[in-house]
């Protein structure tokens, strides 16, 4: 089981997109990745919670947070293997343990903690709340942004995490996480 949350090792600097629900990441980590020229790898807790909403209409539950830790991993190891230099990730274990906490009356399972802790990123961008909502069948706290936002803020914080937060409109941020990213990559 553990190994299957473990990060393979790598030389790449990895960014992740990081924060609430809603903020842009997905896009931003697809703008970033054509800009680079390099692969991003996707949020797996979309496509495996959007496959249990349409087979058993069902939310997340406590127990679907490790088999997401795992896919979201496994994407991450495999498509580190498909570039060089660059890898943008469209969230991490870190992620997934801020939402156990924050939806699970402050629990997270030890061995998703570990390897959210574990884990190594160079960068990560906390998207703030500037940008609209958009629902789907899997967003569900419209009226608890900001307070979702500070627990991705903390988390941060709490374990030390090189990070910048990103503000604005799409190209106002793509701009301000190209310069940043150009600097680890010049380093």
């Amino acid at each position: 089981m553990e190994e299957k949350l473990r990060q393979e090792p790598s030389d790449l600097v990895k960014i992740v997109l990081f924060g609430p629900e809603s903020t842009g990441k997905t896009t931003l980590s697809q703008q970033l990745a054509r800009h680079y020229n390099t692969v991003w790898v996707p949020e797996y807790a979309r496509e495996y919670l959007q496959d249990k909403w349409n087979n058993e209409r069902k939310t997340c539950e406590p127990h679907d947070l490790l088999p997401i830790a795992e896919g979201q991993i496994r994407l991450e190891n495999e498509l580190s293997k498909k570039t060089t230099d660059l890898l943008i990730c469209d969230t991490d274990l870190l992620e997934t343990k801020v939402y156990s906490e924050a939806y699970y009356i402050g629990h997270c399972d030890p061995i998703l903690e570990k390897y959210a802790l574990q884990n190594t990123y160079d960068l990560y961008f906390l998207t703030y709340i500037d940008t609209p909502w958009e629902p789907d069948d899997l967003r569900d706290k419209p009226n608890e942004r900001e307070k979702m936002f500070k627990c991705f803020q903390e988390a941060l914080e709490k374990y030390d995490r090189n990070f910048v937060i990103l503000k604005g409109d799409k190209q106002t941020r793509l701009k301000t996480a190209i310069k940043h990213i150009d600097k680890l990559l010049k380093a």
